[in-house]
Formats: C-alpha cells, sequence, structure tokens
C-alpha cells in the first residue's frame, strides 16, 4: 500500500458505506446530464470545491487522482468550441472550424460539466474496496449474489492482467521477437492475453462453483455491510448539491433540458 492510499483510507469518507458514495455520485450526476448549460454546472462545481477538503485527501494526493480529469475537461472544451452548434456571433469561420458565441458557451457548460461529474465522483471513490462495494451491492441494493460476486471475481483480476501484460512483454523482449514492428508487437501480445485470461476465467469460474459460490437460495456473508445516519448524511449532500444546481440553472434561465422538444 502505498502513502496515497495509506491517507486516503484514514478519513472520514473511507468508513462511509460504498453504496452512498455511489449514491450521492449518481445524484449529483443525474440532473447534469439531463441539462447542458454553464449555471447548474458551476453552481454545482463550487459546491463540491467548498465540500472536498472534508474528504480527507490532502492536495498531493488529490491531485494525483484528478490529474485525469483536469485534462480532460478542457480538451472536450476545445473540442466543442471548434466544432459545436454554431449560433450567435461568429468569430472564427475557416473549413470545418467555425467558432461562435452559441460553441464558446456550449464548450464552457460541457468543461465545467465534465468537472462536476468527475471530480465527486473520483474522490470518493479512492477509499472504496472492490469487496466492500460487492457486500453493500449485494446485502443493501440486495442485487443477485451470483452477478456481485462474478463481478468481484472479474474487477479482482484486472491486477493480474497487467502483471500478465508486463511478464508478456519481458518474455517477448527476451527471446528477441519484440525489438521491432511495435503495432505488430501489440496485437500478438493482446491476443496471447485474450487467449489467458480465458484459461483463467475459466479455472476461476469452476472453482467458484465448485466452492458453492453459484448454489441457489440466499447466501451468508462474511462481513455485515451497515447502513446509517453517515451514510444518509452524504446522499443529502449529493442530493442538496443537485437541487441547488438547478434551482439556480432554472432561476437564471438556463435551464437546457437536453431531452426535451427541439
Amino acid at each position: 500500500m502505498t502513502l496515497l492510499d495509506s491517507r486516503a483510507r484514514t478519513g472520514a469518507v473511507s468508513r462511509i458505506n460504498p453504496v452512498a458514495k455511489l449514491g450521492a455520485s449518481a445524484l449529483i450526476a443525474l440532473p447534469l446530464i439531463l441539462t447542458l448549460d454553464w449555471v447548474s454546472a458551476a453552481v454545482a462545481l463550487v459546491l463540491e470545491c467548498l465540500l472536498l477538503p472534508f474528504a480527507g485527501l490532502g492536495w498531493r494526493e488529490f491531485w494525483a487522482r484528478t490529474w485525469p480529469v483536469w485534462l480532460a475537461a478542457p480538451l472536450t472544451a476545445v473540442t466543442i468550441a471548434l466544432y459545436g452548434q454554431t449560433s450567435g456571433e461568429v468569430y472564427v469561420d475557416w473549413f470545418l472550424v467555425q467558432i461562435s458565441e452559441g460553441s464558446l458557451e456550449l464548450a464552457l457548460a460541457t468543461m465545467l460539466r465534465v468537472l462536476a461529474i468527475a471530480l465527486p465522483s473520483v474522490v470518493l471513490f479512492v477509499t472504496v474496496d472492490p469487496t466492500d462495494l460487492a457486500d453493500g451491492l449485494a446485502q443493501i441494493v440486495r442485487l443477485p449474489a451470483r452477478f456481485v460476486l462474478g463481478a468481484l471475481a472479474g474487477l479482482r483480476m484486472v491486477g493480474l492482467f497487467l502483471d500478465d501484460w508486463r511478464a508478456l512483454e519481458l518474455a517477448r523482449r527476451a527471446r528477441g521477437v519484440a525489438d521491432r514492428g511495435r503495432l505488430r508487437r501489440f496485437f500478438g501480445m493482446a491476443f496471447a492475453l485474450l487467449v489467458l485470461s480465458i484459461r483463467r476465467g475459466s479455472k476461476l469460474a469452476t472453482a467458484m462453483e465448485a466452492r458453492g459460490f453459484g448454489a441457489p437460495g440466499p447466501r451468508t456473508w462474511a462481513r455485515e455491510s451497515h447502513f446509517g445516519w453517515p451514510e444518509w448524511g452524504l446522499m443529502a449532500l449529493g442530493l442538496g448539491i443537485a437541487l441547488v444546481a438547478v434551482a439556480s440553472a432554472i432561476a437564471a434561465g438556463t435551464w437546457n433540458f437536453i431531452l426535451g422538444p427541439e
């Protein structure tokens, strides 16, 4: 476990049930997905930034976890600004590139919406353990145990896939077949990893069936998943952020329901 992981798992947020984190993220994201305006996204982002210091993450850890979001959001905005829907005054019109007042506003709204949706999800899920999430989904949400356990087993295999990829690369280099043809080497390693994954998945499925993971009827769980007032409080915060963002957009007249009639 790294220093970042150990620090992230000592805060108050780390003890909250992962189901509540999933629910709070969904409550924030849902209204932002249904509209495309900069007011709702900006209000939600400001409220989230006020609450992020209480998540238990240091600044170094925060930037280490969220830098892909900060990189992807401006790139998405640039694409929308260059090729988005043209409306209002046109500033640049060259070949396929059209930068207008409407495309710039749409780009700003898109960038803020990406940040407002992704940042709380990344911060909340830093401390989520896959086993705790599976326990919560099965015991609290009442998802089928067979589906949850299968997904958990598959998620646990991701780390093994990365190790297998490194081992395959080192083995090919040792045989002298990885010096040229990067594209060809990539597809060859991908096919080898696919075959290895299928074999490992078949063995894992057989082992889980032999141990009774696919048996019908109710099953017992090694750890009980609790859902109390901290979890309800986190979901209430997510709902409050969503309601304030929607109310602000409606009051400002910028609410743009993307599923409504044109």
